[in-house]
């Protein structure tokens, strides 16, 4: 990802729950989804963007999204919140 700086600095909502929460809410001005994530979760966020149009950005590794939202573990999905 060429904008880890960009996920740590903006408010960032991590995991499944709170990323469809925020989708849902309309909250989330884009998504952030790891490819190597299980399919039958990103194929809801996106769906769920897709009806919301929020923005969806795919992600190389779940590792790789983790570390650019600043944790030490994997993350399927991130949503960053709309200020």
């Amino acid at each position: 990802m060429s904008n880890e700086q960009g996920l740590q600095d903006a408010h960032v909502k991590i995991g499944t729950k709170q990323t469809m929460r925020m989708v849902e809410l309309g909250f989330a001005a884009e998504v952030y989804v790891a490819e190597d994530a299980d399919p039958r979760l990103t194929s809801k966020i996106i769906t769920l963007c897709d009806k919301h149009n929020t923005k969806v950005t795919l992600v190389d590794t779940m590792k790789n999204l983790g570390k650019a939202c600043g944790i030490e573990v994997g993350a399927a999905m991130a949503a960053i919140v709309k200020q």
